[in-house]
């Protein structure tokens, strides 16, 4: 299977099964291999491969995606990425292991002026909500009834700091020149109006999060945060994001021995 990542002329493909994708002899330059789901087949639920995989689509490379199912370890992988967890990536004939050495490799080999850049201009937009999947965490895993109000509201503050992120201007967004006072900031993404790299890391941990709270916690991001559903929203707009998702389904089965019951 050849992959596209132009996703205004070539729709998802079909996923291989690792074994289809070893057979092939046409492999191309470029195979990201993901965590696949419960069947075996389809994209599981990890936050890391989802990372990559958007940043290969939003790099317009074409390359292969190859779903590993984990339970059964197929004998290649000892040879491709001994002991390695998905996502790992085959660049011709280099392989690639850990997931931020992934994101820089392409970075830097995948550049202008036939890639886009996809680092994000403004530092902070790199450090923008990484606290709210650590406060999900404590959340999701308590059992206590007695703690669940305090790390509630503990990862409410955190999705709030995040939302006043995503509502104040970036520089670029204040004209100096103007005698309008820009207070509030209408961007559709963490570094503006393009998915970046930041975007990359931090949108399947917030699809989690929304996903698994629903589920299991009956907890609903508030709407109040609209600058947090602003962004979530124009996310789920755009392929590279909402065709790497895993299923609802398997991103709540990956957690039923995770989230704890209250009692």
């Amino acid at each position: 299977m050849i992959f596209s990542g132009k996703t205004s002329v070539v729709p998802l493909p079909r996923l291989l099964s690792i074994e289809d994708s070893m057979s092939d002899e046409n492999r191309p330059d470029v195979e990201l291999f993901v965590k696949a789901g419960s069947d075996g087949q389809s994209i599981g639920n990890c936050p890391f491969s989802q990372r990559i995989f958007m940043v290969l689509w939003l790099k317009g490379v074409t390359f292969n995606v190859t779903t590993v199912d984990m339970t059964r370890k197929p004998d290649i992988l000892k040879d491709l990425a001994p002991g390695a967890q998905p996502p790992f990536l085959l660049y011709g004939s280099e392989v690639k292991t850990d997931t931020n050495k992934i994101e820089e490799f392409l970075e830097e080999n995948l550049c202008p002026p036939k890639y886009p850049r996809l680092a994000a201009r403004n530092p902070e937009s790199n450090t923008a909500g990484l606290d709210v999947f650590s406060k999900f965490s404590a959340y999701i895993k308590n059992s206590n009834p007695q703690m669940n109000e305090n790390l509630e509201k503990g990862l409410i503050k955190a999705l709030k700091k995040l939302d006043d992120y995503l509502s104040t201007p970036l520089p670029e967004e204040i004209d100096e020149n103007s005698a309008d006072d820009v207070t509030s900031s209408a961007r559709p993404f963490l570094d503006g109006q393009e998915l970046t790299l930041a975007d990359c890391n931090l949108l399947p941990k917030l699809h989690i999060v929304k996903v698994v709270c629903l589920n299991y916690r009956k907890f609903s991001i508030p709407r109040m945060l609209q600058s947090l559903w602003r962004y979530l929203e124009a996310a789920g707009a755009r392929e590279e994001f909402s065709s790497t998702c895993p299923s609802d389904d398997e991103i709540c089965l990956a957690y039923a021995s995770v989230a704890k019951a209250l009692r």
